[in-house]
């Protein structure tokens, strides 16, 4: 009876993820054609979105495949995540694998989770503190800034991926990777700039990737950030570590598809290997299980958690201002 519940599962789980992969080759197809096909008029500049977007998605279903979440074969899993994220999305696996395996074991965590070491936005209100020059000018007015320093968000992944790849440290088929980085960026410059004039392409890479980082920067950063932090030292057992330190977005299927599964940060985090269609069952599971022990389960709608996400790195940002700032004058932006 179990082998019986379980192949069902796997049949739903291969259904899902088939579907899903055939709509965004098929969109994906439809986009090339029509850049080809409108190369030479403005117009394709409108199907940048739509290029950027089919990216996006192709992301989290690399994601999920870092997470062997969508085969049964782990080499399955391994092999298709290298060629989409690679091959497709241009985005090192290797690097991700590295950076998003220590997210997940120590999540918020101080000097342990990538994810909240200072970069241009700065997240710890210790760090605010320190910064200087053009960096504390930024972190000043992060909350508000945070937007639009995601449309560079989308560079800075691609370029992580070849820093990354051409580094000396240790990767897993080094050769495959870099081959597949550099094929992937070639085609689609090649098939830009052969279709489209200069100024028209440019204008379409620049807006491709633009779109890119905000909606991949949109898509994970509601899931931590403005979430409790744990300092370097302090011991919390594993579900708490977890759950208390992600939010969970409502919004139904819809919001399923638009945020890649990662809408159900929580239950993620605590079953990272769970296929994406059985992420919603196991939410009301936790939920009922974290309000019987009284541990705080986090959900709010996308629009709220963006508001949170601001006004944090707002906070976070104040301790890089001078003490004797004028309140109003900062306020006028003076």
């Amino acid at each position: 009876m179990k082998n019986i519940k379980s192949a069902g599962l796997l049949r739903r789980r291969h259904g899902y993820y088939g579907v899903l992969a055939s709509i965004l080759v098929v969109v994906l197809g439809i986009t090339v054609t029509g850049m080809i096909f409108l190369g030479s008029s403005w117009w394709s500049v409108a199907l940048a979105p739509l290029l950027a977007i089919v990216l996006t998605q192709f992301a989290f279903l690399a994601h999920e495949l870092a997470h062997k979440a969508v085969f049964a074969s782990g080499n399955s899993n391994d092999l298709w995540g290298r060629i989409i994220a690679n091959l497709v999305v241009g985005i090192s696996y290797s690097w991700w694998m590295s950076k998003h395996s220590r997210h997940h074991a120590n999540p918020n965590t101080v000097g342990k989770d990538p994810d909240i070491e200072s970069d241009v936005v700065v997240f710890r209100q210790d760090i605010a503190s320190t910064t200087t020059g053009l960096q504390r000018a930024i972190v000043k007015r992060q909350g508000w800034l945070f937007f639009p320093l995601l449309t560079l968000e989308g560079l800075n992944l691609h370029i992580q991926g070849f820093k990354r790849a051409f580094s000396r440290k240790k990767i897993e088929a080094r050769g495959s990777e870099i081959t597949m980085l550099l094929a992937r960026h070639i085609i689609l410059f090649a098939l830009v700039f052969w279709f489209m004039p200069w100024g028209i392409a440019s204008v379409f890479l620049v807006t491709q990737l633009a779109v890119f980082g905000v909606y991949m920067g949109a898509s994970f950063a509601p899931n931590h950030k403005g979430m409790p932090i744990i300092g370097r030292d302090v011991k919390v057992d594993f579900l708490r570590r977890q759950v208390l330190t992600s939010r969970n977005i409502t919004g139904g299927t819809a919001m399923d598809l638009a945020m890649g599964g990662l809408n159900y940060q929580i239950e993620h985090h605590l079953f990272p290997n769970m296929p994406r269609p059985a992420l919603a069952k196991a939410a009301k599971m936790v939920k009922a299980y974290c309000q019987e022990r009284s541990i705080t389960y986090t959900e709010t709608s996308l629009v709220r958690s963006y508001g949170i996400v601001v006004s944090y790195l707002n906070r976070v940002g104040l301790q890089a201002r001078d003490p004797f700032d004028c309140p109003i004058a900062q306020g006028a932006g003076r």
